[in-house]
């Protein structure tokens, strides 16, 4: 992102309004794969509990967007893809993250603009993803 300017803070991690909100968004995504039926094949991709994946995506999300390293300091290096490798990736589950995360923020308010940014950001890794 750009420097900092009155209107637009220095990182990703201080615009959506920093730890507090990083977490309502990771909670907000996994309740919504849990509760639309439009992401039935996402919820499936993710086993019976969603707890640990909550908490890694928190801990993730957090250093990606510029602020604490929680991810790292835990696991090392994220490693994405390998590490979503054994599980079943194409079209359908990458437009399903994509919307779910999408509507999660705009349901926690993040700023539009910053959610256009996320949005293709998002779409480029998770398509990355993609093992089929």
């Amino acid at each position: 992102m750009n420097p900092e300017t009155p209107d637009q803070p220095a990182t990703p991690y201080a615009w959506v309004g920093g730890d507090a909100r990083v977490r309502a968004l990771v909670d907000r995504f996994y309740d919504l794969m849990d509760l639309e039926p439009g992401y039935r094949e996402l919820r499936a991709a993710h086993g019976t509990t969603l707890d640990d994946a909550r908490d890694k995506l928190y801990w993730f999300l957090s250093g990606w967007l510029g602020g604490p390293n929680h991810y790292i300091e835990r696991f090392g290096h994220p490693r994405l893809r390998m590490r979503h490798m054994p599980f079943s990736i194409g079209v359908q589950e990458r437009d399903q993250w994509v919307a779910c995360m999408h509507q999660a923020m705009t349901e926690v308010g993040v700023d539009p603009v910053l959610i256009e940014r996320l949005t293709e950001s998002f779409f480029g890794t998770a398509d990355w993803m993609r093992n089929r």
